[in-house]
C-alpha cells in the first residue's frame, strides 16, 4: 500500500515537472503570445519620457559612491526594424560604463534556486521579457564576482555592482540584451 502511494506521488511530481519545462518552452518560442514582431517601438510604450542628459547629474549617491538607478534610467530610443548599435545609447547610459550602481528588479526564474552566479534581472515580472516585442533595455544579465553567490526570489531584489555594456546575441543573430552588470551583492 505505502508503495503504490509512494509511486503515485513520484508519478505526480514527474507530470508537473514536465508540464511545467513544457509550458516555459511553448512561453520562449511563442514570445508569450505576443502578436508583434521585433523591439516595441518607442513611440508606441507606456514608458515616462527619456530623461535629459542632465539626469546623470540627479543621480542619487549613497555615502558608499553608489549611484541609485532605475530602468527608467537606462532606456533608448530604438524604432521598429532597426537594428542594435552601441550608437543608439545615450550619453547618460554610456556615463555608467564602470561606475558602481544599485539597481532594483526581479530576477528571471531559473531552475536553480540557490547559489547563483548569473542570472538575468527584469524590469518587472508582469510581462514576459522573451520572445518578440521584448525590449532590450529592460534587462540585465547579472554576473556575479568571484565567490559571490546570490538566491532567487519572487520579490523585487536590489543589485549591486560595476555596470558594463555588452551585447549577448542569440543564435539567430538577434539582441537578446545589450546591459551586463558585475554583481558585488543581492539585496
Amino acid at each position: 500500500m505505502v508503495l503504490r502511494a509512494a509511486s503515485c506521488i513520484t508519478l505526480r511530481r514527474l507530470f508537473l515537472v514536465r508540464y511545467f519545462i513544457a509550458f516555459c518552452g511553448v512561453s520562449l518560442l511563442l514570445g508569450c503570445n505576443q502578436e508583434q514582431q521585433g523591439p516595441v517601438p518607442f513611440e508606441k510604450s507606456v514608458r515616462q519620457k527619456i530623461p535629459s542628459i542632465n539626469a546623470q547629474q540627479s543621480w542619487k549617491t549613497n555615502k558608499n559612491g553608489i549611484r541609485e538607478i532605475s530602468f527608467d534610467d537606462i532606456v533608448f530610443e530604438m524604432n521598429e526594424g532597426t537594428a542594435f548599435s552601441q550608437d543608439l545609447l545615450p550619453d547618460r547610459v554610456v556615463s555608467l560604463k564602470g561606475q558602481r550602481i544599485r539597481i532594483r528588479g526581479y530576477i528571471l526564474p531559473s531552475f536553480q534556486q540557490t547559489g547563483l552566479t548569473q542570472f538575468v534581472l527584469v524590469r518587472d515580472n508582469m510581462e514576459c521579457c522573451f520572445g518578440p516585442g521584448a525590449a532590450l533595455y529592460d534587462c540585465i544579465v547579472v554576473k556575479m564576482a568571484p565567490g559571490k553567490t546570490a538566491d532567487f526570489s519572487i520579490r523585487p531584489v536590489a543589485v549591486t555592482g560595476i555596470f558594463g555594456i555588452k551585447e549577448l546575441k542569440g543564435p539567430d543573430g538577434n539582441h537578446l540584451a545589450v546591459y551586463a552588470l558585475t554583481g558585488d551583492s543581492v539585496q
